[in-house]
């Protein structure tokens, strides 16, 4: 433990030149001090721990030049002396490269703290601060409990370049928000000369909701798969769209929207199989050698362990630094038409890994997705809010809440709750950047009664609407179980989509997200229309039926030119590449995942792609040459399942026959968590879109944009449909066909629109201008729109529609 002193002592230097970690008496005291006032001056705990939260982790004041570090210890009160727990801090003696592997020397020494009830405080002065350009001294808190050393990791912290499971990075968070690009953007808000539109809410801007969304896979978009390689190709469009330059048709999957939804990028779970990637043969001494590795882990985002939420997921990290999420948001707000940035909080849940990185009264209990989070306690509660505000202020323009049916209580006297109150806080929350105040589009993911046996029937998505009516929810024709590769679909679904016509101006509207596409990616593919109903006219494969189900041009036209709320396409969706369950993360449930995806290499894999070099090269090497064989080997690990209730030894035993063989023909469980993880990685791969950009259509792609340009010419759009002088309804009987037409009218009467889409069956012919809309006008018609095969045709004329083909035609 150092000598305590004043702050005014000596301290020995560091290989890096500057003087070493040193404790620092009077500012401790001060924090110590700090803490009791708050605690004194709140009658209500929560309250109380709110304000407290703000000064947790470790925050580097430049002016003095010292890091303040608070933490939640409430588990080492009763079992570990106060003197025994100090501040562990590692200061690395070069530069570090955070694209290879590497051994690294750090210079090493602890810090005395200050316990204070449940917290632990300690000022601390020759750190260095993390920047864009170096890295920052590493620290955690450690402790000798019957003779075994442990370590807490701090569950606030700024910056985790190697994973959530090591020490995190003091990072200058002051500095990176001087520095960034966008801060006019920010602040404007709220001015006449503001970027995107904000409305005011007790005082302040909230940011207005977006015209269109696309939802975006960091991990897959771009062939980096980082925050990094997102930024510079939205770069690249914007520099062509100044020059006036030609759009590639994979451009134009990134455009016509105004704002993007990120999937989850908080730290994630890791594999317990892998060694890690902050790796050493011990701590002790002052100074250790490191063996650091880029953290890789694959997954779509969602096994969050909420320890070091406000940090960013190094795996989608092309330089370790945090910097990457600024820049990519700045080149978001810098486009020709600025994008909104949307993040994806999944609060709602923590993956059994969070286990080991916090407190045990963060948890209530085990639940369907890993651990409960418990809301009833006020620090935990205060906490989750601390880091919502703190991720948030990398610069977020909206936050999605993931599951917000999920946040529940459970008392024996009251039974299960939701816990509104807390839906209610998040969307209080304040953000602060660049020196401006404002509070974010609100948008929450809400299925209640889900997972309630009749919950697809009683759901009415506007829960949180009707309690904040300036919030948006995902709609009903949004959510994962919607499958419009099924036959039908649009037929037994018309009831959801009507209510989306009728009242769905606060609404998430589209088909094609992470959930859904993956979903249809888990439907049996079925060999004659007994076995499954698919949509037959989408295709003649199932990835023909697959791409088209999802990014099919009546679809899109719906949602965009004629259905309120505001519509959010997918990614991979737009690009028609593959999609699916992704993750290497959970050794004991690896194989299982795998097996509930046997599907997929039905749907998502043409033979041609499999036999493509370079493509699948793990499963391969394990004798998989054939994608044949390998969808064979993958439907009869799935049948394994269920025959023996997950028992991979059991389970190896039986593939043993299967051709190619499994290891060296008598297989082990180790060979299935082999196939496993060779399966996840080789998908990853295989669905990263540069695999797919130069295979975008050309006239598909810019009838695509067209649409969601068509969106953003006519704002209007996102209101109700008016059934007093607008009309949305199918063609009464259908005849094979499930035909939408609408007709709306901007305000003020200056546009009409007509609408007609096959939405699935059988080619069809109708005239537009005879559709039973009352009052339809039968001249001045223009057509504005027309999906690739339909060609130019009059409103007064047959139309012939086959299969997701679309027209609209304007009338001034």
């Amino acid at each position: 433990m150092s000598d305590e002193g004043d702050g005014c002592g000596d301290a020995r230097v560091d290989g890096s030149g500057t003087r070493g970690p040193r404790f620092l008496e009077g500012p401790t005291d001060a924090l110590v001090d700090r803490q009791r006032r708050i605690l004194d001056s709140h009658d209500d705990r929560f309250e109380a721990a709110k304000e407290l939260v703000r000064y947790l982790g470790a925050r580097w004041d430049d002016d003095e030049g010292y890091a303040e570090v608070g933490f939640w210890t409430p588990g080492l009160v009763d079992e570990v002396p106060a003197d025994a727990v100090e501040l562990e801090v590692l200061t690395a003696r070069e530069p570090v490269d955070f694209t290879t592997e590497t051994t690294v020397e750090f210079d090493r020494a602890t810090v005395e703290t200050r316990r204070e009830g449940e917290f632990t405080w300690t000022a601390v002065e020759g750190t260095r601060p993390g920047t864009r350009e170096e890295l920052g001294s590493l620290y955690r808190l450690v402790y000798e409990h019957e003779s075994e050393r442990n370590e807490v990791q701090d569950p606030l912290a700024a910056s985790l370049p190697f994973g959530a499971y090591a020490p995190a990075e003091l990072y200058d968070l002051a500095l990176l928000d001087r520095e960034r690009p966008d801060r006019e953007y920010f602040r404007t808000l709220g001015t006449d000369d503001e970027a995107i539109p904000t409305s005011e809410d007790e005082g302040l801007p909230r940011v207005e909701p977006a015209t269109s969304m696309l939802e975006i896979h960091p991990g897959t978009a771009t062939e980096d798969g980082s925050l990094a390689g997102l930024a510079h190709r939205l770069r690249e469009i914007a520099e062509k769209q100044r020059a006036g330059e030609e759009l590639a048709p994979a451009d134009r999957n990134f455009l016509g929207y105004d704002a993007v939804q990120l999937m989850p990028v908080e730290p994630i779970t890791e594999n317990e199989d892998h060694p890690g990637y902050f790796r050493h043969d011990g701590m002790s001494g002052d100074r250790v050698e490191v063996t650091l590795e880029p953290p890789d882990m694959v997954n779509w985002g969602y096994d969050i362990v909420v320890s070091g939420f406000s940090a960013v997921n190094p795996a989608i990290l092309e330089t370790g630094r945090p910097d990457e999420l600024v820049d990519f948001i700045a080149a978001c707000h810098e486009m020709p038409r600025p994008i909104r940035v949307v993040f994806d909080i999944a609060l709602g849940h923590a993956d059994n890994g969070g286990l080991d990185l916090l407190p045990d009264r963060f948890f209530s209990g085990p639940g369907m997705y890993g651990q409960e989070l418990d809301y009833t306690e006020p620090v935990v509660r205060a906490m989750l809010l601390g880091m919502q505000r703190r991720k948030m202020d990398f610069g977020a323009d909206g936050i999605r809440v993931d599951g917000a049916q999920d946040f529940t209580n459970w008392t024996e006297e009251r039974g299960e709750w939701h816990d509104d109150e807390f839906l209610a806080e998040m969307d209080r929350v304040t953000q602060e950047v660049a020196g401006t105040e404002y509070r974010p589009w609100m948008i929450y993911e809400d299925g209640r009664p889900w997972p309630r046996e009749d919950w697809e029937l009683a759901s009415t998505y506007r829960s949180l609407i009707e309690q904040h009516p300036h919030s948006f929810q995902w709609s009903p024709v949004t959510f994962a179980h919607n499958t419009p590769a099924l036959l039908t679909f649009w037929a037994t679904k018309w009831w959801r989509v009507y209510e989306v016509a009728d009242f769905g101006s606060n609404w998430i509207t589209g088909v094609a997200n992470h959930d859904t596409l993956r979903r249809g990616g888990q439907r049996e593919v079925g060999t004659s229309w007994e076995d499954d109903p698919i949509n037959p006219y989408l295709g003649e494969t199932p990835q023909d039926i697959i791409d088209e189900a999802y990014d099919s041009p009546a679809a899109n036209a719906l949602m965009h030119c004629l259905l309120p709320g505001v519509p959010m396409d997918f990614l991979n969706a737009n690009f028609r590449g593959p999609w699916g369950f992704v993750r290497d993360t959970d050794a004991p449930w690896n194989v299982k995942v795998v097996a509930d995806e046997h599907n997929v290499a039905e749907w998502q894999i043409r033979d041609r792609d499999y036999r493509e070099a370079g493509r699948f090269p793990r499963l391969k090497d394990l004798g998989f040459d054939d994608a044949g064989d390998l969808r064979e080997f993958m439907h009869t690990l799935y049948d394994t399942v269920d025959a023996t209730d997950y028992d991979p030894e059991r389970m190896a035993a039986m593939l043993a026959p299967l051709s190619p063989p499994l290891g060296d023909g008598a297989p082990t469980s180790r060979d299935l968590e082999a196939f496993g993880y060779a399966w996840m990685r080789d998908f990853h791969g295989f669905a990263n879109l540069e695999n797919w950009a130069d295979d975008q259509d050309e006239a598909r792609t810019a009838f695509d944009r067209a649409v969601r340009e068509f969106r953003h010419e006519r704002p209007w759009l996102r209101t109700d449909i008016d059934e007093d002088r607008e009309a949305f309804d199918y063609r009464h009987p259908t005849d094979g066909t499930v035909l939408y037409y609408g007709y709306r009218v901007a305000p003020g009467g200056g546009e009409e629109l007509l609408f007609l889409a096959n939405m699935e069956g059988v080619a069809t012919t109708e005239v537009p201008t005879e559709l039973p809309v009352d009052g339809l006008p039968t001249d001045g018609w223009e057509l504005l729109l027309a999906s690739p095969g339909v060609g130019a045709v009059d409103a007064d004329e047959p139309v012939t529609l086959a299969n997701g083909e679309v027209v609209v035609f304007s009338r001034s």
